[in-house]
């Protein structure tokens, strides 16, 4: 028989020096980190941490935006923000786009995305819709109009006088009349998200395909073997595995939602549309700082509180989605 050679082992100083080797700083290791970690580490400190430190420090002053004083007064342009009933409104509004927005695109868009994809014969192999790609060249088109554009456009289509809405509404028996769609109180922010949604649900469309077209088709034709239909497929395997995807159109819709400047500013002619039932974050800030009133303080804290309730709201999709055991459920399917 062949004698087995007695296995060598290593004492532990010797372990704890061969760590203390591998951690030894050398130059690919730290030129390694210098080039992939500090240099864009410095770019955002210099060009995102910083700003926003020094809005913060500009909010708690009476600068008027053209000369080198600046007076501090502290939390005052904060106390003054909280009793403007117009920021109080255009505040309120903001947060209805930010909740509501998002929430109809992405549902609108994860459903044709499914029925795209997935939507095709209910036997053979999984496939979506015959001409998907004509279907997703036409979805996408929207989205490449730019926003200025979007919202002259249907202006024109909702113009109570000419327009082709109320036309087409009155041709085929309902009698609208020459209803103000976008001069009315009660239905101009209604008529404004559906114009933002109809701006962007084709690019999330576009996206969700692309993610389901990631899943490997094994798994939904496993499940239509054991019976599982359309709604259950996108239930319990689509969005889990898309849930990534999710997670990050819901925050950039989110984030377009609370600003909504251009679509807001081109719809309307008047700032904040009939009775301010429009007006925005964003519209209030522009007028308070280039409106003639040179309050750039008070218009810097109204950007602050903006980033605030942008990072909250991206904070709370996060929280929702880890709450919810998306990672772990990802790593059970």
């Amino acid at each position: 028989m062949t004698a087995v050679p007695p296995v060598q082992t290593v004492p532990d100083g010797g372990l704890a020096a061969a760590r203390r080797r591998r951690r030894k700083p050398t130059f690919d290791r730290i030129s390694f980190f210098a080039v992939f970690l500090g240099l864009p580490l410095a770019v955002y400190l210099l060009f995102v941490i910083w700003p926003f430190i020094q809005a913060v420090y500009i909010s708690l002053t009476a600068w008027n935006g053209f000369s080198n004083a600046m007076p501090f007064i502290g939390l005052e342009n904060y106390v003054t923000l909280f009793q403007d009933e117009n920021f109080l409104r255009a505040m309120l509004n903001s947060s209805i786009l930010g909740l509501v927005l998002p929430l109809i695109t992405i549902v609108l868009a994860l459903s044709l995305a499914s029925v795209v994809t997935l939507g095709g014969p209910s036997r053979g192999q999984v496939r979506g819709l015959h001409g998907s790609g004509f279907y997703r060249v036409v979805s996408f088109f929207p989205y490449v109009i730019p926003a200025i554009v979007v919202g002259i456009m249907w202006g024109m289509i909702f113009d109570p006088n000419a327009g082709l809405f109320n036309a087409f509404l009155n041709a085929v028996g309902v009698p609208i009349g020459q209803f103000p769609w976008l001069g009315d109180a009660r239905t101009a922010l209604g008529t404004s998200m559906f114009i933002i949604t109809w701006g962007f649900v084709g690019f999330y469309m576009v996206l969700f395909i692309a993610a389901i077209k990631g899943i490997p088709a094994e798994l939904f034709e496993a499940a239509r073997v054991d019976g599982a239909g359309r709604m259950r497929i996108l239930v319990q395997i689509t969005i889990p595995l898309i849930r990534d995807n999710i997670q990050t159109a819901y925050v950039y819709m989110g984030i377009i939602a609370l600003d909504a400047f251009v679509y807001m500013s081109a719809l309307y002619l008047s700032p904040g549309g009939p009775e301010n039932s429009t007006l925005v974050m964003s519209q209030e800030l522009y007028y308070t700082a280039f409106g003639g009133t040179g309050k750039f303080g008070l218009a810097t804290a109204m950007g602050v509180v903006l980033s605030l309730i942008t990072l909250a709201f991206a904070g709370m999709v996060f929280g929702v989605n880890k709450i919810t055991g998306g990672s772990a459920q990802d790593e059970r399917l």
